[in-house]
């Protein structure tokens, strides 16, 4: 685990700040987070059509399929986005909770992938079970919206923070004129 001690009570310090916003990896996250999206949304569609008439049983399974692929790339280029901004490639102090829940949607996104590849299930039992990790999808990227949230408030934060210091600085020197 990071042990590392904070000296804000935000999510980032200055220098895990400073790593984040120099990273090629925060671009990364920010491009594959809405498009990882998108493809959720696609494929929720064409898996709700599936269990409503039963149409599109290949072209949904396709959609899960890149569902997970893209879930995975998210992971992977997430756990070295955490690596380079707070030392540990998985569960940094601030992301804690929200690891472990994507470890959730990890295993049932795979789970999926296995029985497809086993015919562990059928047809309609792989779609639920696909369903089900939608569910875990939906709530982690709520839990990182309110993070991301949370960051830009931090940062307004000490954005007024900094400007009413400079302020009282620029005072106290004219009034010492």
């Amino acid at each position: 685990m990071n042990e590392r001690v904070h000296t804000t009570a935000g999510l980032y310090t200055a220098e895990e700040r400073r790593r984040r916003d120099a990273s090629p990896w925060t671009l990364v996250q920010g491009v594959l987070a809405p498009v990882q999206f998108l493809v959720f949304l696609v494929s929720l569609g064409l898996v709700l059509r599936y269990l409503a008439n039963g149409e599109g049983y290949e072209i949904a399974v396709v959609s899960i399929v890149v569902k997970t692929l893209t879930l995975y790339a998210i992971m992977v280029t997430g756990a070295i986005w955490e690596k380079v901004v707070f030392g540990v490639y998985l569960f940094a102090r601030p992301f804690f909770w929200e690891d472990v829940f994507s470890m959730a949607v990890l295993a049932l996104h795979t789970a999926y992938l296995v029985a497809l590849a086993t015919g562990a299930l059928g047809p309609r039992d792989l779609m639920l079970l696909a369903l089900a990790a939608y569910v875990t999808y939906l709530i982690n990227a709520g839990q990182f919206v309110l993070k991301l949230r949370a960051a830009r408030l931090q940062a307004a934060k000490e954005g007024e923070r900094s400007l009413t210091q400079h302020a009282s600085m620029t005072a106290a020197g004219a009034l010492a004129k």
